[in-house]
């Protein structure tokens, strides 16, 4: 793998978030603050660690990626469509009846690029789960990651999964949590999870804590070579939700709320893009 141009990536991603905000404008769609948190996560993967062809969208031996995190589509959808998995033109129809572009991914059928369709948080992780033990029953190479939301880890399904990755020693899977700190209406605290680095070694996975912002480490570690049999590996990615724009950093209103146009205008400047 070629060592990926840093500089590049973060252009890449200040582009993404300019794009995903002008389609909550246009579009009247929400969940902006989920998305603009983990589209750095997002570029390292797509754009620097993953085994994919977008000319072979179902290439068996494709690497995985599934975003748990549904509500994060909006960011998934303009990744897919700059790596060139389909038309950046078809991306108009965001949000419009009828259209196949809605606010959480679709069948796998629907659209190129798209795992599985998710939304109902707790389901990627199992899912996940499943295509690295098929990877292995199949004698394939490719790794299979997730993408879960902080919130998400409330799920108990996310732990069920956990206890069986670890049993089964797939080593060929990883989950990210993007820990921006908040989930729909709240701080993301519900269940006391606790320390999350601690939870995921106590469940077996070999866990580190990183900034989830810190585009070298993140297509260190995200392209790192796994093998089919150890422990899973889990991330605990340190994020700000609605990064990159500093009036919607941190600001959980952003969950739900619509930029106005003069609020465009100045999130463009802000990250260096022009519409």
């Amino acid at each position: 793998m070629m060592t990926p141009d840093i500089t590049t990536l973060k252009k890449i991603a200040a582009e993404i978030r300019g794009r995903i905000i002008s389609t909550s404008h246009n579009t009247h769609t929400p969940h902006l603050g989920s998305c603009l948190s983990c589209v750095d996560i997002l570029i390292a993967a797509y754009f620097s660690a993953m085994k994919i062809d977008p000319s072979k969208p179902k290439d068996p031996a494709r690497d995985r990626f599934i975003l748990s995190k549904g509500h994060g589509a909006a960011a998934l959808f303009q990744v897919l469509a700059l790596k060139g998995f389909y038309p950046e033109s078809l991306l108009n129809d965001y949000g419009k009846d009828g259209g196949i572009f809605a606010e959480h991914p679709p069948t796998p059928d629907h659209l190129a690029g798209i795992e599985a369709a998710t939304g109902s948080l707790g389901h990627g992780l199992p899912i996940g789960l499943g295509m690295a033990l098929a990877g292995r029953i199949q004698k394939q190479s490719y790794d299979v990651t997730v993408l879960l939301g902080d919130g998400e880890c409330n799920e108990g399904s996310v732990w069920e999964a956990a206890m069986m990755a670890a049993a089964q020693r797939a080593g060929n899977l990883l989950a990210i949590v993007d820990f921006n700190k908040w989930q729909a209406t709240d701080r993301s605290e519900g269940l006391a999870v606790g320390s999350f680095v601690d939870k995921w070694t106590a469940f077996g996975w070999d866990a580190i804590e990183i900034d989830g912002h810190d585009m070298a480490l993140l297509t260190e570690i995200l392209g790192r070579k796994r093998n089919n049999v150890g422990k899973p590996i889990a991330v605990v990615a340190h994020t700000v939700k609605g990064k990159g724009v500093s009036f919607m950093e941190d600001d959980n209103n952003w969950h739900y709320r619509i930029p106005t146009a003069d609020e465009v205008v100045a999130a463009y400047k802000e990250l260096g893009v022009t519409a």
